[in-house]
């Protein structure tokens, strides 16, 4: 993929490369793998560009980033109330 900067604007350019990040992983962790940063930092920056974040539809509301062992626990609460 290609990103084409309209200037030499740091900021700017910092800006669209979180956005375009975001776009294309569909969440903030794939994201900021994409970028090589952490995901607290990719928040950071979110915050400090006021980027408008939404998640994918398919997250459920109410529930952050989960880890793996997170997921699986809930999975397994699940599969015994079944």
């Amino acid at each position: 993929m290609q990103i084409v900067l309209d200037n030499f604007n740091l900021t700017a350019a910092e800006r669209l490369l979180c956005e375009t990040a975001l776009h294309t992983a569909g969440s903030i962790v794939e994201a900021a793998k994409l970028l090589g940063i952490t995901r607290h930092a990719l928040k950071r920056r979110i915050i400090k560009h006021n980027i408008r974040w939404i998640r994918d539809a398919g997250a459920r509301p109410g529930i952050g980033d989960s880890s793996p062992r997170q997921s699986a626990s809930v999975a397994g609460v699940a599969a015994m109330t079944a």
